[in-house]
């Protein structure tokens, strides 16, 4: 995509921290990091969400995100990724962060608002999903 900034940056046109690089994924420091370390790994191919990305584009993703938690010496991190406006995607863009937690201030800050379960309705849900697995 012309317009895409990670595309751009893949190609080399926009410049980068570039951590990895390979024929399918590239990792790249965010410049905007919510602690020292934050990364963005990405799959060469385009698509909005994971969704549009073929399998095989994905097969070095989680390894890749694993050796920089390595690399940045990551004790606690988290690795994300986002889907769609509602979800905070903001780059169109399938891309995953690696991103170090080192205290409460720094690194992903998140919220987990869980609700109590209706087994009946879980079962049902359960089944639905299942099936077209």
């Amino acid at each position: 995509m012309a317009a895409c900034i990670f595309c751009k940056i893949i190609k080399g046109d926009i410049p980068s921290f570039k951590l990895f690089e390979s024929e399918r994924v590239l990792a790249f420091l965010d410049i905007q990091p919510l602690s020292q370390g934050h990364a963005l790994v990405v799959p060469k191919a385009h698509g909005s969400k994971l969704t549009d990305i073929p399998d095989d584009q994905l097969e070095e993703i989680l390894p890749v995100a694993k050796k920089l938690a390595k690399a940045t010496g990551s004790e606690n991190y988290n690795i994300l990724q986002n889907n769609g406006r509602l979800a905070h995607q903001e780059v169109d863009h399938v891309h995953f962060h690696m991103i170090p937690k080192p205290n409460q201030q720094e690194g992903l800050g998140i919220g987990w608002p869980a609700s109590e379960t209706n087994m009946e309705k879980l079962k049902t849900y359960f089944n639905e999903v299942k099936a077209k697995m």
